[in-house]
């Protein structure tokens, strides 16, 4: 409730108590001025609001007056009050004596300072922060309840006082978000993300824009957390550009942390593109620190996927840029540029060939061979499959000896490397020659056992695969020889087994189907039961697979190879 400017506050803090005083000693010395009458007819309105706040603070928790914020506020203004005081008593007279350009200023610093006051009163007692101040301290309060709190208190301080100050407080934010992912879901519930995107825009000091985007990088690597970021839209977009544009060493670093959680969907990625994000982060990934190379690359990678601003990448030569970063960057930098490559080039032969002719597979085979994990080689493994989908490219993948390299992944303990492996094998095999040399360094057994995985992905990949080498009658032969892979292949067909493609099961027991051992095994591990629903369900070759177990005859049906 306002409190009219003649009816004095009778506050029991004497801080609030001397600004009341002040205040209304400036309201009573308004009436006499007689120089800029229209600026302090404003600063008399600014006056009413704050008389109303500090009204609002008098009734505020008793340990209010423990706050340190709560007391620097009111000790800044105080400092505000008394040079108001002083200035209207100047502006008694029609020629103030020290000039009126230089009083005129002075009333406008005075006027800024106490937009800043009403401001800052405002975000304090709407916070909420003075009336749970004691509750903070209670030895029974969770530690739950004390980061929340915290939070609460630091978010309040972000939107306060000086520059320093703000620095001060972005150090503490900065310590609470780093000590446990917890306290960044906390301080997000609590509304720390808009209060750090204005800060990001509205603050013109380069640490403060430094730490601000430090703090939003922390909260893009918490997963449950990006949603919020990516609800600030081009606000938070735009921001981090320009300091990936200009900002420090360490600013870009977190920049591209950030803008990694933020390129996952069509818009933004439109929206880097067309504000100059991409040439920026091609910059980085040329001129930019180690760990800074590895993290604009990785956000290429993500923006790669969307074929709409392809072109984006093209006019700025970012082929070649990544290419030379494949070979001369940091492990991860070298990866995430393999990645992203493989995600640009995926749609267009005429890019697959000119990596190829560039030193692409050259720069896969230097990674590959010293690769710091089998975990990074799905990169370099996506990237061959890639490229293999290009006849000519596929030839030189083979002669530089990559088939070994490939099979030798299909039974490493990582899911994605494998499924990976399976089909670049699936294009690889492009020839009776390559089916072959697949087959004698012993794909066939390793995708059998690959069949029988947990994940549908894999088994997928290897049912497709497998159908692809079984076109050669050596790899046939081996394929009989596996004690499972009959069983295994008629496992896939069961309906149960669902998001599977069974045209791939079906291929693959159609091409063994012609050896009486083949098909009694079909038979006695249940492939008829199965391809009845395929055939009700219209899968392509499941009839005449099931025809031709039921008949037990093979001429005129299929083709031997």
């Amino acid at each position: 409730m306002k409190v009219p400017e003649n009816d004095p506050i009778e506050p029991t803090n004497p801080i609030i108590h001397s600004n009341s005083q002040l205040l209304q000693s400036i309201l009573d010395s308004i009436p006499h001025i007689q120089s800029f009458k229209g600026k302090w007819s404003l600063i008399r309105t600014k006056l009413s609001t704050l008389q109303s706040h500090l009204s609002d603070l008098s009734t505020a928790s008793i340990n209010a007056s423990n706050n340190p914020l709560y007391n620097d506020l009111l000790l800044s203004l105080s400092t505000t009050l008394s040079d108001a005081l002083s200035l209207s008593s100047i502006c008694h007279s029609a020629n103030p004596p020290d000039g009126k350009l230089k009083t005129q200023n002075d009333i406008d610093s005075v006027s800024a300072k106490l937009d800043n006051h009403v401001r800052d009163l405002e975000v304090l007692i709407k916070s909420g922060v003075l009336h749970e101040n004691g509750a903070v301290s209670s030895t029974t309060t969770s530690k739950r309840e004390s980061i929340r709190a915290e939070s609460r208190n630091l978010i309040t301080r972000l939107q306060i006082g000086t520059t320093e100050s703000k620095n001060s407080v972005l150090d503490s934010l900065l310590g609470l978000l780093q000590e446990d992912d917890k306290n960044v879901l906390i301080a997000v519930a609590q509304g720390i993300v808009p209060v750090l995107v204005r800060l990001l825009d509205s603050s013109s000091s380069p640490e403060i824009k430094e730490k601000t985007v430090t703090a939003i990088a922390k909260i893009s690597t918490v997963d449950s957390s990006k949603h919020v970021l990516i609800a600030e839209g081009l606000g938070l977009l735009n921001n981090l550009l320009r300091v990936l544009e200009s900002g420090s060493v360490l600013g870009k670093e977190n920049s591209c942390v950030a803008l990694q959680a933020l390129g996952h969907t069509k818009e933004n990625a439109r929206a880097i593109g067309s504000r100059g994000g991409i040439s920026s982060l091609l910059e980085i990934c040329q001129t930019g620190t180690p760990n800074s190379q590895a993290m604009a690359a990785s956000v290429l990678k993500n923006l790669a996927v969307f074929p709409e601003i392809k072109e984006n990448f093209l006019e700025e030569n970012a082929i070649m840029i990544l290419l030379r970063l494949s070979t001369s960057g940091t492990a991860l930098a070298q990866e995430n540029a393999i990645s992203c490559l493989c995600n640009l080039i995926s749609r267009d032969n005429n890019m697959k060939l000119l990596v190829g002719r560039e030193g692409g597979i050259e720069s896969i085979k230097n990674f590959w061979d010293s690769a710091p994990s089998v975990q990074s080689l799905e990169a370099p493994v996506l990237m061959l499959r890639t490229l293999a989908t290009c006849s000519s490219v596929a030839e030189v993948i083979v002669e530089n000896e990559f088939l070994p390299r490939i099979v030798g992944v299909l039974n490493c303990g990582v899911l994605g490397v494998r499924i990976a492996a399976a089909k670049a094998i699936y294009d690889l095999g492009y020839s009776t020659k390559t089916r072959k040399e697949l087959g004698e360094i012993g794909c066939i057994s390793l995708l059998v056992r690959m069949i029988e995985g947990k994940a549908v992905e894999e088994r997928e990949a290897a049912a497709r695969a497998l159908t692809n080498l079984m076109v050669y009658a050596g790899n046939r032969k081996i394929f009989r020889k596996e004690e499972r892979g009959i069983v295994s292949a008629v496992q896939l067909l069961d309906p149960v087994v669902q998001n599977l493609d069974k045209r791939y099961p079906v291929s693959l027991l159609a091409s063994l189907v012609y050896s009486k051992k083949c098909r009694k095994q079909m038979v006695d591990s249940g492939a008829c039961v199965h391809l009845q629903k395929l055939a009700e369900m219209e899968i392509e070759g499941a009839k005449k697979l099931l025809d031709c177990l039921g008949r037990g005859k093979l001429w005129g049906v299929f083709t031997r190879h």
